[in-house]
């Protein structure tokens, strides 16, 4: 997958840290073995992946039976075509798609892997199958690469701004949002947004999406979730079963996405499994839970907020977003805050802090930083590059103090925790 080269602010952020570097290559590696079933009217393939010689024809490439790509993604050779004596064995055939044993991806169901727990494990369905509710347009700002960290090539995408549109709808993305692209060893990628929308009376709404995308596809497959105040008209969104498309347009520097209801579209065949390399860690979904007890102090940043955002009370609960307008750290690591991002916490009897952002360090080295949990637990969780002079925030091994006054915001400090 190729990706785009005051008093009330105390009550609110549980921050850590960020951190961003440069683009890589574009080379992929050899894709991991991955079933495919083909179109139906086709006869059965056989042979060993990646023994495959000579070109299948279009109809080869549809009436192909079950066949499994090979590692460098080549097809089986031997395929037999029920309708057409020939066309089943070329590189291409067996499968039933050209890609050699790949089913076509537009019309695919998608499983994800079992680490990525962000929904619809039993599968994804082709969103085209729905109907859609929903199309946005975000404005794509600053891209900055933290680099190679030890869940793969992570990508934090600024946006800034944008506009939606669909079923009685109608409003603006708000500047802020971020796109944390994560693009795995084996060449397949998963997507995070936050986001947050305004309607044109008024009304918020927060979105937080997962994505996945095989090998070398350039559209991400995402299942979002929309939080909306219960009392609105447009609660609807938060029980409705959606999926959708995420698409970067590079020529008008813009994300597209398309968001289609889903209740009645089963998961059926074709299918394609996304498995995350073995072996290697794997990146949450959900909040990280720690035990222990303060330390040494790694560092400390003055975060700056913007005006808390109110989406009301909706499934989740109460959800409040404060945005992060920037900051300083001091410490063990020195830079800033950078802009975008917010705590998107949930007000309650509880009240569960979630802040999301970037560090750039005065070195020019990145970090992502997600900090999260109630008051006096708040487990910060660092992304930075695994080569880097930072690499030892990626242990996991630390804990943050609650949000405290500051000039224009909170003050935070990271601590090693024992």
């Amino acid at each position: 997958m190729k990706f785009i080269c005051g008093a009330a602010a105390v009550a609110y952020l549980g921050l850590g840290g960020v951190a961003l570097n440069a683009c890589g290559s574009d080379a992929r590696p050899a894709p991991t073995p991955m079933e495919g079933t083909a179109l139906p009217n086709g006869g059965r393939g056989s042979g060993d992946g990646g023994a495959g010689a000579g070109q299948a024809t279009s109809a080869g490439a549809n009436v192909g039976g079950n066949g499994v790509v090979g590692g460098a993604g080549v097809a089986p050779s031997g395929g037999q075509a029920a309708s057409a004596g020939a066309g089943g064995g070329g590189a291409g055939g067996t499968g039933g798609s050209v890609t050699g044993g790949a089913p076509p991806t537009e019309e695919a169901t998608f499983i994800p892997d079992p680490s990525w727990t962000c929904g619809r494990p039993g599968g994804i369905v082709a969103p085209v199958r729905g109907r859609l509710v929903l199309s946005a347009e975000l404005r794509l700002g600053e891209a900055h690469d933290v680099g190679a960290t030890p869940f793969g090539k992570r990508r934090v995408q600024d946006v800034t701004g944008g506009s939606f549109e669909g079923d009685n709808l109608k409003g603006t993305v708000l500047t802020g949002g971020l796109e944390l692209e994560l693009e795995l060893s084996n060449g397949s990628a998963e997507l995070e947004q936050l986001h947050v929308l305004r309607t044109d009376d008024g009304t918020l709404i927060y979105l937080r999406s997962c994505g996945v995308a095989p090998v070398a596809e350039q559209t991400v497959r995402i299942v979002p979730r929309f939080e909306v105040s219960k009392t609105s008209g447009l609660a609807w969104l938060s029980d409705a079963d959606l999926v959708g498309t995420r698409r970067i347009d590079e020529a008008t520097g813009t994300a597209k996405l398309e968001i289609y209801d889903v209740e009645n579209v089963a998961v059926m065949d074709p299918k394609v499994t996304l498995r995350d390399p073995a072996g290697e860690p794997q990146q949450r979904w959900d909040c990280t839970v720690a035990q222990g007890s303060q330390g040494a102090t790694v560092f400390t940043e003055t975060v700056t907020l913007g005006a808390s955002l109110s989406v009301g009370q909706g499934n989740e609960g109460s959800r409040n977003i404060i945005p992060i307008t920037g900051g300083k750290v001091t410490g063990r690591i020195q830079g800033e805050v950078l802009p975008g991002g917010a705590d998107y916490q949930l007000v309650g009897g509880s009240t569960q802090l979630d802040a999301r952002y970037t560090l750039a360090a005065s070195d020019g080295e990145l970090i992502l930083v997600r900090n999260c949990g109630a008051f006096g637990a708040l487990v910060p969780v660092f992304e930075a590059r695994a080569a880097g002079p930072y690499s030892f925030l990626n242990q996991g091994a630390f804990l943050s103090s609650d949000p405290g006054s500051a000039s224009g915001g909170v003050s935070i400090t990271v601590y090693e925790r024992k």
